[in-house]
């Protein structure tokens, strides 16, 4: 049938190729027996199932301060969570960011996680050029490329986004600058599990603020902090702010309660200046419903106000010992075969470039963990194959036509989030098995 679909219709009619691999293999997962260190699920036992049965009996039992809990709510979001999210940001001391600071800001809460406030932005920005790191958030970028977007990914280092490596791919696009559209910074980046250093935070706002003057018009730059409350290595410089270093209020900074509570609340925020962009992500909230869920907002207000502290350090004590844990495996079992590793100080991400082995899907390394080499003796028998293990290929996090395009080919995404210790171990033992099985037919 031939709907008159838009352009984002056309090109969303085919599933993105890491969707498609993913949905191949959940079909037919089988729990117990293989092993998924693709998805970006946070770990079960770090969900507080309790204190939320506790929030929602308080939010229900409490209906003059959690007002029509159960109703829609209004498109900035509740003020009961707003109010909770400055004070949680000051009690941390969380970014350094001072009352002023948070006064001198808005926050509009998105109306389903911190992916609504993605979408929004690529709905209220006129398509355009897009900078962000290589390796990407691919879920985004290709959500973005969708939407008429131009990617344009700039390589990264153990310390994140260089300015100085931003503003020579700038130079680069000539008069293609006037078509700018934002900048996109994950502050713990995904895939790589990279932390951006805060001197290079500080020269990406600097950047934001003289491209803008070059593009002739406003810039924006947005700091995506899905995991930076996450930051779990003690060594690990602590994140400030972008807010203390605009002036000219191009930064924004998205955040998120998914990682750290639950991802099912869908409580995702936007905090930066009052003004149209912060107007057009509220009436974006309006025009797909309203809100998030009233009653998961007013739980989360709760959640942080009372558990929030130790939560958080239960969480990050969590993923601080499967990180060293794993850490360790990986070299013990993958050595010979790591050219490079990075991540695994923040969040739940290690992102591997091995030396000689690709890792692509048509890769006798990912055909072996597939269980789809066509040998018996590595597939197993029909209908009780081998234990199977998903990762993200790097063929998906690098741009496909970026400068990392053949670099990404020999890398891989593993998250520590989702499985326990043991069977990301014993994954580890059967990507040593594919690495012996790949370079004897490579």
């Amino acid at each position: 049938m031939n709907y008159r679909f838009s352009p984002y219709g056309l090109s969303a009619v085919s599933p993105a190729p890491v969707n498609q691999m993913m949905d191949a293999f959940a079909r037919d997962f089988r729990d117990g027996v293989d092993i998924n260190l693709g998805v970006g699920y946070v770990n079960e036992k770090t969900i507080p199932v309790a204190w939320l049965l506790e929030a929602m009996r308080e939010v229900s039992a409490h209906p003059a301060m959690y007002r029509q809990a159960f109703n829609y709510g209004g498109p900035h979001g509740s003020p009961n969570l707003i109010a909770a999210l400055k004070r949680f940001y000051l009690r941390h001391n969380f970014g350094d960011i001072t009352e002023d600071i948070l006064n001198s800001k808005e926050i509009v809460i998105g109306a389903s996680g911190a992916t609504s406030i993605l979408e929004a932005l690529a709905d209220i920005f006129q398509p355009g050029i897009v900078i962000t790191a290589d390796p990407m958030y691919y879920i985004y970028c290709d959500y973005l490329e969708r939407k008429g977007f131009r990617v344009v990914t700039v390589p990264e280092d153990e310390h994140g986004l260089s300015p100085e490596a931003v503003e020579a791919r700038l130079d680069e696009l000539g008069d293609d600058i006037k078509n700018l559209a934002f900048f996109y910074v994950v502050t713990v980046n995904n895939p790589s599990g990279v932390i951006l250093a805060n001197d290079r935070k500080r020269g990406l706002v600097e950047a934001a603020s003289r491209w803008s003057a070059r593009a002739g018009h406003p810039v924006p730059i947005f700091f995506d902090q899905a995991y930076e409350w996450l930051i779990h290595d003690p060594a690990a410089e602590k994140p400030q702010s972008a807010l203390l270093m605009d002036r000219e209020g191009l930064a924004y900074e998205i955040g998120t309660l998914s990682k750290v509570l639950a991802p099912a609340l869908r409580i995702g925020f936007v905090l930066g200046s009052p003004g149209p962009l912060m107007d057009a992500v509220a009436q974006k909230n309006s025009d797909v419903g309203f809100s998030a869920p009233l009653t998961n907002q007013e739980m989360a207000a709760y959640m942080l106000e009372t558990h929030i502290s130790e939560q958080l350090e239960r969480v990050k004590g969590g993923y601080r010992e499967k990180a060293a844990r794993i850490g360790v495996a990986l070299r013990e079992i993958l050595g010979p075969w790591l050219e490079e590793v990075r991540g695994g100080r923040g969040g739940f991400y290690f992102y591997l470039t091995l030396r000689g082995i690709r890792t692509d899907r048509s890769s006798p390394f990912f055909q072996f963990l597939a269980r789809k080499t066509g040998e018996p003796a590595i597939d197993g028998p029909p209908g009780h194959g081998l234990p199977r293990v998903v990762y993200i290929p790097g063929e998906f996090c690098v741009h496909a036509s970026g400068p990392m395009a053949e670099e990404g080919r020999c890398q891989l995404r593993l998250s520590y989030g989702y499985e326990d210790t043991e069977n990301i171990i014993g994954a580890l033992h059967l990507m040593r098995e594919a690495a012996v099985y790949a370079e004897q037919r490579q």
